[in-house]
């Protein structure tokens, strides 16, 4: 069954240190699809015609590399495994410009998040408190979600070997501090079968696609974005937003030494990567130029 050994090539790969949670998806998604053609070998063309159903040419073009590289290893040990033809759903790579978060959007979003029902609950804490983070610590949302209760120490918080198996410790303001303490008072109350931060009403752990649909309800609510299909502004927008106010509040000649800091509190692998932020506002555009007219001696 393609399934099964979806399992074992995910396995194979994470025991190198990959994630691989978009993988899996996708994966485990084109098995079903092509067991239900009665197909237990990959074939070029259902593959095709199985990323053709991504809306996008990007998404298309991801989902059919995903089950490139699946059928690559699979073909190695049983040549009837086809491997799917490269470059079918060509798209131009562009990066996605962000939504960098005004100050009073995102007190918008924690007040809405704070209104979330049942009357009473937990749930309107935790997402207020897990956005809330996200906006104030600028982590990933992977990151946030595997928070254990253990996690919150004095120094900040404890991210254990996320993206890279990397871990670091992120200070909190005084101010993320409180509520954090205020909802870990809140939260000790609630039994369940984990030991996460961030739990479900049930008490077990609260899961990726749970959190982002209800972000999306919340910023409609507010008018920050559209129907379903359009663009606008992503839960993941918050770690950019952190990352270039981070910047903006630098001196010109500090921003070199605090890019290093950022990277690191941001978990980043290079510091190249974080470069990016330079280019996201206005702002740090121009203090670019400004330090690209010193440089040449050009009088603005």
């Amino acid at each position: 069954m393609l399934i099964d050994a979806a399992d074992a090539y995910l396995k194979m790969r994470r025991a190198f240190g990959f994630k691989l949670r978009n993988d899996e998806y996708l994966l485990r998604n084109f098995a079903r699809f092509a067991a239900a053609q009665g197909e237990t070998h990959i074939r070029g063309a259902t593959a095709v015609t199985w990323a053709a159903q991504a809306p996008s040419m990007q998404q298309r073009d991801r989902r059919l590399k995903a089950v490139m590289h699946f059928a690559s290893y699979l073909h190695a040990a049983d040549p009837a495994h086809q491997i799917p033809p490269d470059h079918v759903f060509d798209a131009p790579h562009t990066r996605r410009l962000p939504h960098i978060y005004t100050p009073e959007e995102l007190r918008r979003i924690l007040e809405e998040a704070g209104q979330l029902g049942p009357t009473g609950s937990l749930r309107p804490h935790t997402y207020q408190t897990l956005f809330g983070i996200l906006a104030a610590c600028g982590l990933r949302i992977s990151e946030a979600l595997a928070l254990e209760v253990d996690d919150i120490t004095s120094d900040g918080l404890f991210i254990r070997e996320t993206k890279f198996r990397k871990s670091r410790l992120v200070p909190m303001h005084p101010t993320t501090e409180r509520a954090v303490d205020d909802y870990l008072r809140r939260r000790r109350k609630v039994a369940g079968s984990t030991n996460h931060l961030f739990v479900t009403l049930k008490g077990g752990p609260l899961r990726y696609p749970t959190v982002i649909t209800v972000f999306l309800s919340l910023i409609r609510r507010l008018g920050l974005r559209g129907e379903p299909g359009e663009s606008g502004p992503r839960l993941h927008d918050m770690r950019h937003t952190l990352s270039v106010r981070a910047l903006e509040a630098c001196s010109r000649d500090e921003v070199a030494r605090h890019l290093l800091a950022l990277s690191t509190y941001l978990g980043h692998v290079h510091v190249a990567d974080t470069y990016w932020y330079l280019h996201a506002t206005p702002q740090l555009l121009s203090g670019i130029a400004d330090a690209c007219r010193e440089w040449m001696g050009v009088t603005p």
